[in-house]
């Protein structure tokens, strides 16, 4: 849902910066998972708030500026039971690792592996099955994607096999 990008302050606040459609949304949650080198750990927000451009936040457990800069580009993340229901067609971001990514010609051009948020829209990590296959980044625009099919765990786009 989003990283923490810096300290702020010299009390252990935390500017974040959010991954959501809606930055506010980060701040309706009470408690944040932050994740850094494979490990996770829950904090209780104890105050958060908009400002230029980004979030800071003060957590449970971090009173000074060291403590905070432990957690310096950590990822943050919330239970997937807070999130809001989703419509019919709507999908969380998280839910497109792990799906193939095939093209109009029915190449398999490998498996999303993750997400990069560009600001402009997010851009698909697709790793190839062969072991040295170079990492493909294809907009997630309709420009390029047909079609996201969860059911199927499969992404339809136009884009060449051979790039």
């Amino acid at each position: 849902m989003g990283q923490v990008l810096a300290t702020y302050g010299v009390r252990g606040w935390l500017k974040v910066r959010s991954f959501t459609s809606r930055p506010a949304a980060l701040l309706e949650h009470r408690a944040w998972w932050l994740g850094k080198d494979a490990s996770w750990r829950e904090f209780a927000v104890r105050e958060s708030r908009l400002h230029a451009g980004a979030i800071v936040a003060e957590l449970d457990g971090l009173q000074a500026r060291e403590d905070a800069m432990r957690w310096r580009g950590a990822e943050i993340a919330v239970p997937r039971a807070a999130l809001p229901p989703l419509s019919a067609g709507e999908f969380y971001l998280a839910d497109l690792t792990g799906l193939a990514v095939v093209n109009r010609q029915a190449a398999t051009l490998g498996r999303v592996v993750g997400l990069i948020e560009t600001g402009a829209h997010p851009v698909l990590r697709v790793a190839g099955e062969a072991t040295g296959t170079p990492e493909r980044l294809i907009p997630l625009v309709p420009a390029f994607v047909d079609r996201i099919d969860l059911d199927a765990a499969r992404i339809e786009v136009d884009w060449p096999a051979e790039s």
